[in-house]
């Protein structure tokens, strides 16, 4: 199946040789001489990386059709990640992986939405932001105020973020989940 790059659109999912890809942002210029073209922002879905890319106006590109699962992630077993269709029932492992940095906010009893082509996970829709515990931190000195002054705090999925001082073991953060920083208390 393919579609006219004159009908993109925000969101649209492309099988191009350089992967899955989804349209961030498109522009069709007509140029005073010369054809018209289509000039895009794709964004890889497995590795997330950007990409621009120019096209001919009207030029047909491969369309993938992307279903979107919500799931409910259970536990771990070994490697992979196993998570429950919520209407279905039905269990899935997803090897790590394939979750890529998405294990760094995943915590038993989350709901998450798994894009999948051709029956094949290509990543994770995250909320913007998660709850996570700290489980490991060190103590607030008592006086030490310092405007700004960060430290590490380790959370219950083994991710390590900068928190302020006044951050104690067993403090729920609220985290952004896409550029991994401490937000605030929840």
């Amino acid at each position: 199946m393919s579609v006219s790059t004159n009908d993109l659109r925000n969101g649209m999912a492309l099988n191009l040789p350089e992967g899955l890809m989804t349209v961030v942002e498109f522009q069709h210029v007509k140029p005073g001489k010369g054809g018209a073209f289509v000039r895009t922002k794709l964004k890889n879905y497995r590795t997330g990386a950007v990409l621009e890319r120019t096209f001919r106006a009207d030029e047909k590109v491969p369309l993938a059709v992307i279903d979107k699962r919500e799931m409910q992630y259970l536990y771990r077993d070994g490697n992979d990640y196993v998570f429950m269709d919520g209407e279905s029932y039905e269990q899935l492992h997803v090897a790590a992986a394939e979750l890529a940095g998405a294990v760094n906010y995943l915590k038993e009893g989350d709901s998450v939405v798994l894009p999948m082509y051709q029956g094949q996970v290509v990543g994770v829709d995250l909320p913007a932001a998660v709850e996570l515990t700290v489980t490991e931190t060190e103590p607030g000195i008592q006086g030490d105020r310092v405007s700004g002054a960060r430290k590490p705090a380790t959370l219950e999925t083994g991710l390590v973020v900068q928190v302020p001082l006044f951050v104690e073991v067993g403090d729920t953060l609220k985290v952004d989940t896409r550029s991994g920083e401490y937000l605030t208390r929840a």
